[in-house]
């Protein structure tokens, strides 16, 4: 493979960075969970047109792009993976349990190849560089399609016991993980039969299965990915991060991915429960973490602090 990453920062322990390819049965069911509902979210505009999209399709799509994005964005990503936040147990097993609806995979899987991305961030050991096969045009195109999805289908899994130990020994995380195929199902038929109970008919069943299920795993899909290509290429670079990082802000993706495209600032300061930190900046995530902190639910929340901000930031005039 032709590469321009950086070589990897030293990291501690001797244990391998990886634990070899994902088994075969894995592999099968992420064909399925990526083409199946892609194609659906190719349908759906003809779909819509066609007289196929009700309000009740909606606001049940709505309920549910919500409770998952919120799961993998606060659950998944600023709690387990940065601990940006401590949270109450049936907090912390709520959003494992959300998250996991998002269908991403299990949820300690999902973290260990986080915080692998973060320790090895655009260098060499980076499991979704989009940088992989260098600057040039057709490098960087390509290297985009691994980083967006390729990588899910070509990769050697990252080793929990050495990216996610704390995961491992936790019980209510632990079971969370072993019950994901069960979550899958929920996720899928949850929607599916709120449809078929609120018009009372199979046709609503259908397009909210349709809508609900398969177009909004496929939307949350794409936008979650899109952290992993687009956000480590197009976007501002407000602030400083290691050598080599290229993590960006990308605005246009703010409110569907929840504040995850304010990645920029994420990579200067990943424990932040705040990514988009400067003026105009939405953040829908570190809302919701406000709101948890309110009712008692979060604490120790770590929230961003303007001389923090400040040190971090390459054109300081913007905290002014």
């Amino acid at each position: 493979m032709t590469t321009t990453l950086l070589s990897p920062p030293t990291q501690g322990g001797s244990k391998p960075l990886t634990t070899g390819r994902q088994p075969t049965g894995i592999l099968v069911a992420l064909w399925a969970f990526v083409v199946i509902p892609f194609v659906a979210l190719i349908a759906a505009v003809p779909v819509a047109w066609g007289g196929w999209l009700t309000w009740t399709d909606v606001a049940i799509f709505s309920v549910m792009y919500l409770v998952a994005g919120v799961g993998v964005t606060v659950g998944f990503h600023r709690y387990l993976t940065h601990g940006s936040f401590k949270a109450k147990r049936w907090l912390r097993v709520t959003l494992a349990v959300a998250g996991s609806f998002a269908i991403e995979g299990d949820v300690t899987q999902w973290v260990a190849d986080h915080r692998r991305h973060h320790a090895y961030s655009d260098a060499e050991g980076d499991p979704h560089s989009p940088w992989r096969y260098g600057s040039t045009v057709w490098g960087l195109t390509k290297g985009l399609l691994y980083a967006h999805v390729g990588w899910l289908f070509h990769r050697e899994m990252s080793n929990r016991e050495r990216f996610a130990p704390d995961l491992l020994v936790d019980k209510d995380i632990r079971r969370v993980g072993k019950l994901f195929p069960l979550m899958v199902v929920i996720s899928m038929l949850a929607p599916t039969v709120a449809g078929g109970l609120i018009t009372w008919s199979w046709q609503g069943a259908l397009t909210a299965f349709f809508w609900a299920g398969l177009v909004r795993v496929s939307l949350l899909h794409h936008v979650t990915w899109s952290i992993n290509s687009i956000c480590h290429v197009v976007g501002e670079r407000p602030f400083e991060t290691r050598d080599g990082d290229k993590a960006t802000n990308f605005w246009p993706l703010a409110i569907i991915s929840f504040g995850e495209s304010w990645h920029n600032l994420h990579h200067a300061d990943p424990t932040c429960a705040r990514h988009g930190v400067l003026r105009g900046q939405i953040d829908p995530s570190a809302r919701t973490i406000w709101l948890f902190e309110k009712f008692g639910w979060a604490y120790d929340v770590r929230w961003p602090k303007p001389e923090r901000v400040a040190t971090k930031l390459i054109d300081k005039s913007r905290t002014r």
